[in-house]
């Protein structure tokens, strides 16, 4: 019997893989090497990586550059990170909730910023339409999910759950990097937004 060739194994693991799902793997194997070698990386070396032909990325993607805006599209998708928000458990504590929730969205634009910085997108700018969802709707469907784990203390928060969510929200995009201090873990920046910035023995 002929061993398979290097180029085979993908296709007879998966025969049946329709077109979508075969374009879905080929993203999500290309973006890792797009975040360590931006634009330069060939669809050869994507192909190897998942395992398939060259030929069969050019099946699903006209060419490279389609590829490429397919990855960072995939990379701004507010998708995966609302899917994240979902799955949280609010039974938890509020701090507890907040805290995943932190660093779901953190792990979400530190993709969004690997990718960007790799492909030479200046400045953190959005790139327009991102499946379907351009920067203000993707931003609301995460302040959407965010508020749905502070419905359940609607009662006794200071401002309606969507103002709250987009404070936090907010405090995550701006939380400031500096050289001599370490960045803040999410339980601790959880602990400043729902506590204020003084100490309990501050007078």
């Amino acid at each position: 019997m002929t061993e398979p060739s290097e180029n085979q194994p993908a296709r007879r693991r998966a025969p049946g893989m329709s077109p979508e799902r075969r374009r879905e793997m080929i993203i999500q194997t290309a973006i890792p090497l797009i975040t360590e070698y931006g634009a330069a990386v060939t669809t050869a070396k994507i192909a190897r990586a998942a395992g398939i032909g060259e030929g069969t990325i050019f099946r699903v993607f006209a060419d490279k550059d389609e590829l490429l805006q397919a990855c960072v599209a995939e990379a701004l998708s507010p998708e995966h990170a609302v899917r994240e928000l979902d799955a949280i458990d609010v039974s938890q504590p509020l701090s507890d909730r907040l805290a995943e929730a932190a660093e779901a969205l953190q792990a979400h634009m530190s993709r969004m910023g690997a990718i960007m910085g790799s492909l030479g997108h200046r400045g953190g700018k959005h790139p327009g339409t991102v499946r379907g969802a351009g920067r203000e709707e993707s931003t609301a469907r995460i302040r959407t999910a965010l508020a749905d784990l502070l419905e359940p203390e609607r009662s006794s928060l200071r401002r309606p759950p969507e103002q709250i969510a987009a404070l936090f929200f907010g405090l995550l995009f701006v939380q400031p990097r500096t050289d001599d201090e370490p960045d803040l873990t999410p339980g601790e920046l959880v602990d400043v937004f729902l506590h204020g910035a003084l100490s309990e023995t501050t007078g």
